[in-house]
């Protein structure tokens, strides 16, 4: 059996006699110091073991997603009607989609971006509307033109009015002129203004009645709008809420269209029967107008990862723009790149970097506004986005994938219709973020070096303030080494 004395022996932490130690205000001094010093080493040890940190390279975009990429959007347009507001998509593969209408919702705004009533439904309408042959037929004036004054004044006699806004410059409205009138005159001789009264067919130049037309948020041109008299009159200065046709041009569609109308309504008392809400929107033909001329649109498109552009433009197979009064003002409530990122996510990513997701959002908020009455016509709207791809990768999963992009806006002056462009080029690098594990012993062996450390040093200022006092005393004493 092994000796307590042998086992001693190996002691490397002997001990010496109280009684041959010998306390000094110097090594207390130097004590209450290693202390502080010690503990104030092991904070910051321990807050850097805690504050996460990471490293940040730059690789080629080899996502999942890599070929497509989602674009979020909610803009608000005061100028332009949703009746011809359109959202289109092209790139530089060739790829050119017009008018997207599943993943976007449309909603009428006033001038000052308030809704104005439920979600606008564009509906499907015909790339070819079918007119009249052009032929040198005779036609006469069959429809009662009409200005601010007799406008008023008619919505409020006949039961049924419907009027071609029209403008002479425009080809559409000349195509549609020969039908229109044909239409009227067949319509007058059944339905005659002064002993039956229950319809007038009449029309509007929009370049001679601007006010007019402005007040009817008319944008397209020819734009037949359907008004019925009663119900519809809305208290806000007697505007009525009515009708647009999107159905053929030609003589018969249009009078067929008109008698329509005409049915349900009694001769003798000219007032709008029961059953007329069911025949008051003919699907595909007759929508409902837009009661303001502004448009908010919101959804998202996807489109492949290659340069190309996000267009928001006033666009019909069968109207015509003026591109001098086409205002392209808008204001940007929200426009992202990629999945939307929940708040809660958002709060992770800020740990662990709190300078991320400030670029993913750019041009929230922003607005840009032009006005055609102050020599700024046919303005274009041009937004160039160069866009990132951020990958934040935690030490056991991917966090998040966020998209962060630049912002640069400019103001074009164009010959062409006016739009508001956003020209996206996605890079085909991405920025990978990935979290650097730290080991719990390298924590443990740093603490350890940090007390064995400063007990060591403090021993050896201790040694030699303690040795350096003794010299001075000697001196002052006289006495020699």
């Amino acid at each position: 059996m092994v000796s307590t004395s042998k086992i001693k022996s190996v002691d490397f932490y002997r001990k010496i006699p109280r009684d041959l130690t010998e306390a000094s205000l110097s090594g207390a001094g130097l004590s209450i110091v290693a202390a502080l010093s010690m503990m104030f080493l092991f904070g910051m040890e321990l807050n850097n073991y805690l504050t996460v940190s990471t490293t940040t390279s730059v690789v080629v975009d080899k996502s999942s997603d890599a070929e497509f990429l989602r674009i979020d959007f909610n803009m608000s347009f005061p100028a332009l009607s949703c009746e011809f507001a359109s959202v289109d998509v092209s790139d530089v593969l060739g790829t050119n989609r017009l008018n997207i209408t599943k993943t976007v919702r449309k909603h009428s705004i006033d001038k000052n971006l308030r809704p104005t009533g439920s979600e606008f439904h564009s509906g499907s309408t015909a790339t070819e509307l079918k007119h009249d042959a052009e032929d040198d037929e005779e036609y006469g004036e069959g429809s009662v033109s009409l200005n601010g004054h007799s406008f008023d004044r008619v919505t409020h006699h006949f039961p049924i009015l419907v009027v071609n806004f029209f403008a002479p410059w425009c080809y559409w409205s000349n195509r549609l002129k020969p039908s229109w009138e044909k239409a009227a005159n067949i319509i007058r001789e059944r339905y005659d203004r002064e002993s039956d009264g229950r319809i007038l067919v009449a029309k509007v130049d929009c370049t001679e009645e601007v006010d007019l037309c402005r007040r009817n948020h008319i944008q397209g041109y020819p734009s037949i709008r359907i008004f019925r008299k009663g119900s519809d009159v809305r208290d806000d200065h007697g505007h009525h809420d009515h009708e647009s046709y999107y159905g053929d041009r030609d003589t018969d569609s249009l009078v067929k269209m008109m008698e329509d109308l005409v049915a349900p309504i009694k001769l003798d008392s000219q007032t709008i029967t029961s059953d007329n809400s069911s025949t008051k929107l003919e699907t595909g033909l007759k929508r409902p107008a837009p009661v303001t001329g502004g448009c908010r649109i919101e959804g998202f498109v996807r489109v492949k990862k290659v340069p190309g552009n996000l267009v928001i433009s006033a666009r019909s197979a069968a109207h015509s723009f003026d591109a001098s009064q086409m205002n392209m003002s808008h204001v940007i409530s929200s426009f992202s790149f990629g999945k939307t990122i929940t708040p809660k996510v958002m709060s992770d990513i800020k740990i662990l970097l709190p300078h991320l997701g400030r670029s993913h959002d750019r041009l929230n908020g922003n607005s840009y506004v032009t006005n055609p009455r102050d020599s700024t016509e046919n303005v274009t709207i041009e937004h160039f986005l160069q866009v990132v791809k951020t990958e934040v990768m935690t030490r056991s999963y991917k966090l998040v994938e966020e998209y962060e992009y630049t912002a640069h806006s400019s103001l074009v002056h164009s010959i062409h219709i006016p739009v508001a462009k956003f020209h996206y080029e996605p890079s085909p690098m991405q920025v990978l973020i990935t979290e650097n594990p730290k080991s719990f012993s390298h924590f443990l062996t740093n603490v350890c070096a940090i007390i064995g450390g400063v007990f060591t040093v403090a021993g050896i200022l201790d040694s030699i303030l303690h040795n350096t006092m003794r010299m001075v005393k000697k001196v002052e004493l006289g006495k020699n080494f």
